[in-house]
């Protein structure tokens, strides 16, 4: 099978795995060296459904001996199962790299006859890009549950972020739907990746020429609807995930119904993905805002109310607290204001120092009045326009919540996806002004330029590393 094959095949197999954020690295060039990983991150662009797609996303293989019950690459299934070579992927990267298709590689891989062989492949390969080709771009780099500690430790000195998947949120979701993983084997690599992390660091200090560990962190992912878990036990999880591990971030993966013949899994049309959006909103509370999980569900089986967001919906079940005036709250009260985000609290206690503030202060500083109206006084003055009143205001704020896009696409971007454009396109769906490259033997010819790169426009829901961008909030 020829390369681009390969690509089109295990490009399209990585999609469902999100954990791919970039920001956070502080890797930088080095003498001949290609790529930079910036501490700003990478530019990213997303589909409608949050998935990264400015990174070269693909699976090192599908060729899987595992056979999880919702998994497109379990071992039952019947379809072409490939592998790439460690020089592939090198040369895949740079090339794509160098034609401006790509800011960095996400490489993951189904696990080709046993753990330590697959991480080894894994291994192999960045050490290749780090030291053979030159490539200081940004890498994150799946973590192999079950594999030696030495190989994990080893591949987190070449990469910029590791990451090990949880998937299902239970011991029993694990025994159910893949057995041939466990919960001691998953967080076993989590501890490694940690502790190494913190060694390095403190190596680091001493010698200068300690080589950087994983500067990006760790993350995770989770599978939300394949399992009866609710919502309270998922944010409880990864509250914990959060603290024991220092995992900068879970991601949370609205299910797929990608295998329809498995009566083990749900029977639904179109994923949870308002589902997975509160849960993303709950997150953020718990990294930015102070609020902990059993403050925003006190019982492991509730569930987010789907009609507001989870700070609103916090708000409105605890209007004892409200409302608050905002000239003498504390920082780490306005945090629990609906409409105020962190960059507005910031800039009320600033304004405070001088004067207080009036309604239209609050305006000019961005806050969200519409929304923090109902719980907010200034100068001791209530400028909500419904009495403070539990059910008037939730009727007044549900006109608010309401989403506005009932249905979201949960296709990503192809590389291979044709835009039915003016401008030639290239394999990966970008479109360029430039040259038009052709594929030889060597992916692309290197004589040719490319120029102006151009995203499909986003006008839908996008997952980012901003916190405006979940919350709604400044």
């Amino acid at each position: 099978m020829d390369l681009m094959e390969k690509l089109k095949i295990l490009s399209n197999a990585a999609k469902y795995d999100v954990s791919c954020s970039s920001s956070g690295s502080k890797r930088k060039n080095t003498n001949n060296g290609i790529g930079n990983a910036s501490e700003a991150g990478i530019c990213h662009s997303f589909t409608p459904d949050g998935r990264c797609i400015s990174l070269l996303k693909i699976l090192f293989s599908n060729d899987c001996v595992f056979d999880c019950k919702y998994c497109i690459n379990g071992s039952s299934r019947d379809f072409s199962r490939v592998s790439f070579t460690p020089e592939e992927v090198c040369e895949l990267t740079i090339n794509f790299y160098k034609r401006n298709y790509i800011e960095g590689l996400f490489l993951s891989s189904a696990i080709i006859n046993n753990p330590n062989y697959t991480m080894e492949l894994l291994l192999k390969t960045v050490r290749k890009l780090r030291l053979e080709k030159k490539f200081n771009g940004y890498i994150h780099l799946k973590a192999i549950p079950g594999a030696d500690e030495a190989l994990i430790e080893q591949a987190g000195t070449y990469v910029d972020r590791m990451s090990v998947n949880i998937e299902l949120p239970s011991s029993d979701s694990l025994k159910l739907l893949a057995p041939q993983k466990s919960k001691e084997k998953i967080l076993k690599p989590m501890k490694i990746i940690k502790n190494s992390i913190i060694n390095y660091s403190e190596m680091k200090k001493s010698i200068k020429s300690t080589p950087l560990f994983v500067p990006g962190g760790q993350s995770t992912q989770l599978i939300v609807g394949a399992t009866p878990e609710s919502d309270g036990k998922i944010i409880k999880l990864s509250e914990a995930l959060y603290n024991k591990y220092s995992l900068k971030r879970v991601y949370y993966s609205a299910y797929v119904p990608v295998i329809k013949d498995n009566k083990l899994l749900p029977d639904i049309t179109h994923p949870p993905m308002l589902r997975e959006h509160r849960l993303y909103q709950a997150d953020w509370l718990l990294r930015y805002y102070g609020f902990r999980a059993n403050e925003l569900l006190k019982n492991d089986d509730d569930n987010f109310d789907l009609d507001f967001d989870p700070k609103t919906s916090w708000a409105l079940s605890n209007l004892n607290e409200f409302p608050v005036e905002i000239n003498k709250a504390s920082y780490e009260k306005l945090l629990r204001i609906p409409g105020i985000g962190v960059t507005s609290a910031k800039k009320i206690l600033k304004i405070r120092r001088v004067h207080n503030l009036t309604f239209e202060d609050l305006k000019n500083i961005r806050v969200v009045l519409k929304r923090a109206k109902y719980f907010i006084t200034c100068s001791g003055k209530y400028y909500g326009d419904v009495l403070f009143d539990d059910v008037r205001i939730r009727n007044k704020l549900l006109e608010l919540d309401l989403p506005k896009n009932s249905k979201i696409n949960i296709n990503q971007l192809s590389f291979f996806d044709m835009l039915s454009l003016d401008e030639k396109t290239t394999p990966s769906g970008i479109i360029l002004s430039g040259k038009n490259t052709s594929f030889s033997n060597k992916i692309f010819n290197q004589n040719e330029t490319t120029s102006n790169i151009f995203l499909p426009k986003v006008n839908t829901l996008q997952i980012s590393d901003k916190i405006t961008s979940i919350s709604g909030e400044f």
